[in-house]
């Protein structure tokens, strides 16, 4: 299976040195509570356009990665979200890993995306997305 992977970084600057699994989830659901109060704002169900996949938790990934899986599968298929570490010139570097499997949809590449974002600016972090582009959020010197 070939993954496309886009990388959220923690770097000097960023609201965390690193980010575990329940972190990320519990972002997620602040992702989820606010679009339904947009929702509600707007008078029309914009958590199920926001956010249209359910969380699975494998037990062959628990505390390392998750699943979202699509609501409807014509539209959405999966989304695999994750925590790591790698040694950069002699210093530990935490990220957090969006991943989108062989079968994902071009919905799912956008959701990816908008999600990648969200969370490199709460983060305050540095975002190297599919297209090996990278985005700053973090606040920098001039």
């Amino acid at each position: 299976m070939k993954l496309q992977s886009a990388y959220i970084y923690f770097v000097e600057g960023s609201t965390a040195t690193h980010a575990d699994i329940e972190d990320v989830k519990a972002k997620f659901a602040r992702y989820i509570d606010m679009t339904g109060k947009t929702g509600q704002q707007l008078g029309w169900s914009y958590a199920d356009a926001a956010f249209p996949y359910t969380l699975e938790e494998r037990e062959e990934g628990k505390g390392s990665w998750f699943l979202l899986k699509g609501k409807d599968p014509n539209m959405y298929k999966a989304i695999v979200v994750g925590v790591g570490s790698t040694e950069v010139n002699g210093q530990e570097k935490h990220y957090i890993q969006i991943s989108l499997p062989e079968s994902a949809t071009h919905g799912d590449k956008n959701k990816a995306n908008e999600y990648c974002r969200y969370l490199a600016r709460d983060y305050k972090a540095e975002l190297h997305l599919f297209n090996n582009r990278i985005q700053y959020f973090q606040p920098r010197k001039p």
